[in-house]
């Protein structure tokens, strides 16, 4: 390889070490990876949990588009949220990211 290269290749290694840190791999020889989620406190753990479980009946009731009867603030429209989440998501970002990282660790 060419000086020039080699150093584009250390820049990239320091780059991914930098900011791929986000998964962890396991200890098991498995190949797999591990994600965490951090919280301050099992308060604050509850809580979200009780917001993904208050989304999802929103989600999953078929009068929707009015105010649920198990949450008491303004209906929220999950389909649209969640179509707007999908066009932020940036999978091809993500895949790139994958890539590199398999050739540099």
């Amino acid at each position: 390889m060419e000086t020039n290269e080699i150093k584009k290749l250390e820049n990239l290694r320091k780059l991914t070490t930098r900011y791929c840190n986000t998964l962890t791999p396991s200890t098991d020889q498995t190949g797999t990876y591990t994600a965490q989620i951090k919280m301050v406190n099992y308060y604050e753990l509850g809580c979200t949990i009780t917001e993904i479980i208050k989304l999802c009946i929103v989600a999953l009731e078929q009068d929707a588009h009015q105010t649920s009867t198990t949450i008491k603030y303004s209906p929220i429209n999950v389909a649209l949220v969640l179509e707007m989440v999908l066009e932020m998501f940036p999978l091809d970002e993500f895949e790139l990211i994958t890539e590199v990282n398999k050739v540099l660790v």
